[in-house]
């Protein structure tokens, strides 16, 4: 047992994600300028994002719709009206002094993320979702500091978390439920290695059974599923040894090294009152009519969670039915499919799409969106399967014909004239052949060497060059040789 499993039988962690998703928009949340990664830096900049005087701010509409949809799907509470604040502080890559957010008036309250956790789904609690803008960016390099707006300005949602997520796992799961939320609803991008999707975590730990809260650090800025596993599991071991060993915890918010793996005092950590916010005077409340709610409800997909929950109903393990909501587009081929597939193992369908298919994607180098296979076409290889047509072998090397040449998987067949053999009496004829021309190894299997059944199973596939239904087969030798 590891040091923090011991330790996490008398301590209890407490923890709460700060989850920043920069929203898709082609340009940034109260300027013209556009939004794109990569362009040279300061290219994308306007008088506005660089804090000129007299520049006034005005909402980029896509930004609020974007951001609804994800309220709805989270089941959040929608504001009617809500308020932008200004939230003060001074650094470099903030060249108006302030940062244009939402404080005590958010869009979206009390909703909740759904993550699969051991196989089901577990609701955590958020306490608000709101707009803000992001910052530039800072680098430092040597004696040297540089920074870049490009980024300044562009349209993002804080989505806050309850303080209830029970361990750095349980933390590390809610930010890809969130981050295939954020996808499948096409809200953003979320690219972590290009900043679109960033997260403050919120630790602190109590003894097992108390009900008071311990004081709470916060880890800056992680962006990977991984370092948030890490680097709360890090956090939750420092406090308790600090605790048992006599100390305090400090408030305080920390930079998480994920080279190093450990993290490094930034700074005490900042209330809301350091932050001075106040109603920003240049912008007018954010009101939301009853039209747009209508429309983004109707444009509303089945979300990944419930979509888990059916595919789980309808026979599928919790795994495959995890690995299928994992992206949008192979959820909707795996659905498409079974749809073309009446009546059909829904587990057969997964295993084909989920092995064949996605392996022979990945050795193209292409994603489901690229499939050279569709729907209809996986629905017929698998019918030919189930109705033991061709023998699950020969689909695959059907299925590997089909998906590289394009061509139909029974045309394929009928080609190569591979079809099963199912008909009784031609089987039956073959047997007695074959255990007429093997009476000695007959009589011992009837005397009890059962590892002679896979010698007569052999020389009726070698009779039938491998086209023998293998069910009936096995039936009809049992049948023939007595046991």
């Amino acid at each position: 047992m590891s040091e923090l499993a011991k330790l996490l039988e008398t301590w209890e962690p407490v923890i709460g994600l700060e989850v920043h998703v920069q929203l898709a928009t082609k340009s940034k949340a109260f300027s013209p300028s556009a939004v794109e990664f990569g362009a040279p830096p300061n290219s994308l900049t306007d008088p506005l994002v660089l804090g000129m005087p007299g520049t006034l701010p005005s909402f980029n509409r896509a930004a609020l719709e974007l951001a609804l949809k994800l309220g709805i799907a989270t089941e959040s509470k929608i504001r009617a009206r809500s308020r932008f604040a200004r939230k003060q502080y001074f650094y470099p890559d903030l060249p108006k002094g302030y940062q244009i957010s939402q404080y005590d008036e958010p869009l979206c309250e009390d909703g909740h993320v759904d993550l699969i956790h051991g196989g089901a789904v577990k609701r955590v609690r958020l306490e608000r979702i709101h707009l803000e803008e992001d910052a530039g960016k800072n680098t430092h390099v040597g004696q040297f500091s540089h920074v870049d707006l490009n980024r300044a300005g562009v349209p993002l949602v804080e989505v806050v978390s309850a303080p209830e997520i029970g361990s750095a796992e349980e933390a590390a799961e809610f930010m890809r439920a969130l981050h295939r939320l954020v996808r499948w609803l096409e809200i953003s991008e979320a690219d972590m290695e290009k900043g679109q999707m960033r997260c403050d975590a919120n630790v602190s730990v109590r003894l097992r059974g108390e009900d008071r809260l311990g004081t709470r650090t916060e880890l800056k800025n992680i962006n990977s599923f991984r370092f948030v596993q890490n680097a709360v599991e890090n956090e939750i071991l420092r406090q308790i040894r600090i605790i048992e060993g006599g100390g305090r915890i400090i408030r305080e918010t920390r930079l998480w090294d994920a080279d190093a793996g450990t993290s490094a005092s930034m700074r005490s950590k900042e209330e809301a009152n350091d932050y001075r916010y106040f109603p920003d005077p240049d912008l007018p409340p954010l009101v939301v009519d009853g039209a747009v709610m209508a429309n983004i409800l109707r444009g509303l997909p089945e979300l990944p969670s419930a979509r888990f929950q059916r595919y789980v109903t309808e026979g599928l393990s919790p795994d495959d039915a995890r690995t299928l909501i994992g992206e949008r587009a192979l959820a909707e081929f795996y659905d498409a499919t079974c749809k073309a597939t009446p009546g059909r193992s829904s587990k057969t369908i997964a295993n084909w799409l989920l092995t064949e298919l996605l392996g022979a994607l990945n050795a193209a180098g292409k994603d489901i969106t690229e499939s050279p296979m569709a729907p209809a076409t996986l629905s017929e290889l698998v019918r030919l399967v189930e109705d033991g047509t061709i023998s699950g072998k020969i689909g695959k090397e059907v299925f590997a014909e089909s998906f590289k040449t394009g061509e139909a998987p029974a045309a394929i067949v009928e080609r190569r004239g591979v079809q099963q053999i199912s008909d009784e009496a031609v089987l039956t004829a073959i047997i007695d052949k074959i255990v007429t021309a093997n009476p000695k190894q007959a009589t011992e299997y009837a005397n009890g060497k059962d590892g002679l059944f896979g010698f007569f199973v052999g020389q009726v596939m070698k009779q039938t060059q491998g086209r023998a239904n293998p069910v009936m087969t096995s039936d009809l030798l049992h049948k023939r040789l007595g046991r």
